[in-house]
């Protein structure tokens, strides 16, 4: 399996301020384009309006707008440019804010989530995107408030396998052309050699670039 993973991940942002950096961090121009990109903005964006004006919020309209540009430009990087967009996630409400602020006060609210989400899937149809719709992957978890939390926002072991898995699902099932599927992508320098690890006759090596360490129901 051959995959060269990059991992952006912005602190604190929503979907207006990458829109912002989109043609920096994706130029049209570059030499080489990649193969995957999953887009994961609506937790930030959805929660709500502040009375200063400032913080995170993004009206739901101009969230829509922001992840329909983002989904263009993404698109057009190239023919073998396959975009995934995951939705919201839930968040648990009491792990945020206990007892310090009644539930009417609250600035991020499951609901908002849930809107928000909706939102992103529907684009996604209208788009035919790829979308995992992560608010109700999690909450399918037994205990999820419990357990899939470090802080009623921010995922743990458990809440992130969840993603894995809803990924990993997606692109099993998508109808690409190379498939994107872990077991079912290209070796690079799979050939025989001498250099290989030595078998148990002492006397030929193993080629082992096509093994499946992790091959477990887990990950499948």
């Amino acid at each position: 399996m051959l995959a060269d993973i990059v991992l952006r991940g912005y602190s604190g942002w929503n979907s207006r301020r990458a829109l912002q950096v989109l043609d920096e961090i994706f130029p049209k121009n570059a030499t080489e384009q990649p193969s995957l990109i999953i887009v994961y903005f609506g937790g930030n964006d959805s929660l709500l309006p502040h009375p200063s004006g400032l913080g995170q919020h993004v009206p739901l309209q101009e969230y829509i707008e922001n992840m329909r540009k983002i989904a263009i430009h993404l698109k057009s990087l190239s023919k073998k440019t396959r975009v995934i967009f995951l939705t919201a996630p839930p968040v648990n409400e009491e792990q945020i804010y206990g007892n310090r602020v009644l539930p009417g006060q609250r600035l991020r609210t499951n609901e908002s989530c849930r809107i928000y989400s909706e939102a992103c899937l529907e684009l996604c149809r209208e788009m035919d995107i790829k979308a995992i719709d992560l608010w109700s992957a999690i909450q399918k978890r037994d205990g999820w408030r419990d357990v899939c939390f470090t802080d009623g926002i921010h995922l743990t072991s458990e809440g992130s396998k969840i993603v894995v898995k809803e990924i990993l699902k997606v692109l099993k099932e998508a109808e690409w052309e190379p498939s994107l599927y872990w077991k079912l992508m290209p070796t690079e320098y799979g050939e025989d050699s001498p250099y290989d690890p030595l078998g148990p006759d002492g006397k030929t090596t193993i080629n082992v670039s096509n093994s499946t360490f992790l091959e477990t129901n887990e990950w499948d």
